[in-house]
């Protein structure tokens, strides 16, 4: 729907591909549905969903086994965005390294994108 042919709308690091994978067999599920969602401090959240089925009108990414699907009203928000799989000392997470944010709440969770210009 906003891909440029040939080029992916996002891109997963090994590490989000693995578990990504992991999530998908232990779910039984078809993959991951990527949105985001009005929300937080900051305005937009990103949300993560299991799937049973594609949806014909979203944006399907397979990578090794993974499989991601970008919701299309998110399309454009998620354009050119890295998603990796960090694991530290206290947390597991996803993270989103997209350049389409231009600000973040302080706790990670919310973030606030560029101004889009008008379609």
């Amino acid at each position: 729907m906003f891909g440029i042919p040939g080029k992916q709308a996002v891109t997963l690091t090994p590490a989000a591909v693995r578990q990504i994978r992991r999530l998908m067999d232990m779910q039984h599920s078809a993959g991951l549905r990527i949105g985001v969602k009005k929300g937080g401090c900051a305005g937009m959240e990103y949300t993560m969903d299991y799937v049973a089925d594609v949806n014909p009108m979203d944006e399907v990414i397979e990578q090794d086994g993974a499989r991601v699907m970008i919701a299309p009203m998110a399309q454009m928000f998620l354009f050119g965005t890295e998603i990796d799989y960090e694991t530290s000392l206290l947390e597991s997470t996803f993270k989103f390294n997209n350049p389409n944010v231009a600000e973040a709440c302080g706790c990670g969770e919310s973030i606030k994108f560029k101004d889009q210009p008008a379609a």
